[in-house]
């Protein structure tokens, strides 16, 4: 039982009452009349509460259908996304892998939209190392059509006797060692235009130390190799050779006991590494160190050498981007030679 409240003539009423026993109802009220009768109050009443728990569950059940479709459909896009961007990741694999030097060409195995890109980087790869080798012969074949000029003229001005021919002399020798040395710059920037190329570093150094500790075996030089073995340097195996080399060489014909070779990344130079050679010899002034970098500067005449040997280091360096630095040694003896080289970005190592 509970209390109506009152209603107009006609049309229909909302409302909410009470009933004895406590509960909350909601209820419908609307008047019906049948012709000339009287007429008739039709009332509806329902508990609040019911009502609210069937809303709840109608409710949780919209949200639960809702979060399952969304569910499915973030599942769908990831897995569309996953499988549609793979051979993305494949090129990318395979132009790391060429990079590394471990392919010489991209997989042209993939889906028709990528395999257009696919042939046109090899044939950018193609170019590139045709273009290569083609000034590589253009340099040998300018070495050889200058060189022989050059040698032909020595012999004939060298079998005279006049005096002037000594100057001649002397600016052909000149001009030999200018040939020689833009030759060998043009071959070496040929060089570090090849894609894919790259060698590990501490083979190549632990093999000169070997050779250099054999070399100055009466001498008794202690060599101190601290070396990663995952480091790669970006440019051919010759060159790295040649640097390294000319460093503890340079380094062995000057120490008085100790050499140490230390190897590292660079925190300031992202995609760099250094080479440093540090001996524990007389060392060097500011001043000496400036020249000692000059080709053909030899600051000793009594040490064997020609005098060339910082100086390729430092050409060679200048082509791969790097740059050769001295400073005074540990403990402040001797000298080391700061060498920066490009190295191989370990994620692609791991790609």
């Amino acid at each position: 039982h509970f209390d109506l409240p009152d209603m107009p003539q006609t049309g229909r009423l909302s409302s909410y009452a009470t009933s004895t026993g406590g509960f909350d109802l909601r209820v419908l009220q609307s008047r019906v009349v049948f012709g000339q009768a009287e007429a008739f109050r039709v009332v509806i009443a329902g508990n609040i509460e019911e009502l609210r728990i069937l809303e709840t569950a109608y409710a949780w059940q919209v949200a639960l259908t809702l979060l399952v479709v969304g569910a499915g459909l973030i599942g769908a896009i990831f897995f569309q996304v996953r499988v549609g961007l793979r051979p993305l990741t494949t090129l990318r694999h395979s132009l790391a892998a060429v990079r590394r030097g471990d392919a010489q060409t991209v997989d042209e195995a993939m889906p028709p939209d990528l395999q257009p890109l696919a042939r046109e980087l090899n044939a950018l790869i193609r170019s590139n190392r045709e273009i290569v080798e083609r000034a590589r012969t253009h340099v040998g074949n300018l070495a050889h059509g200058l060189k022989t000029p050059l040698s032909v003229i020595l012999n004939e001005v060298r079998g005279g006797t006049s005096p002037d021919l000594a100057k001649i002399d002397e600016q052909i020798g000149v001009m030999r060692a200018q040939v020689d040395h833009h030759l060998e710059h043009a071959r070496m920037a040929a060089q570090r235009r090849v894609i894919g190329v790259s060698c590990p570093v501490e083979p190549v150094v632990a093999r000169l130390v070997r050779a250099m500790s054999k070399i100055h075996r009466e001498r008794d030089i202690a060599f101190a190799l601290d070396a990663p073995a995952g480091l790669l340097f970006r440019g051919e195996e010759h060159d790295l050779h040649e640097m390294a080399g000319n460093l503890i060489d340079n380094a062995s014909k000057w120490t008085a006991t100790r050499i140490d070779i230390d190897v590292r990344d660079v925190d300031d130079r992202p995609g760099f590494f250094m080479l440093r050679v540090s001996d524990d010899g007389p060392g060097l002034s500011p001043e000496q160190r400036s020249d000692a970098l000059k080709r053909g500067r030899r600051l000793d005449e009594t040490v064997p050498g020609t005098g060339l040997g910082l100086s390729i280091v430092v050409d060679l360096a200048a082509i791969y981007g790097g740059e050769l630095v001295l400073a005074t040694g540990t403990d402040n003896k001797g000298l080391s030679a700061e060498l920066y080289l490009p190295s191989l970005d370990r994620d692609e190592v791991s790609t």
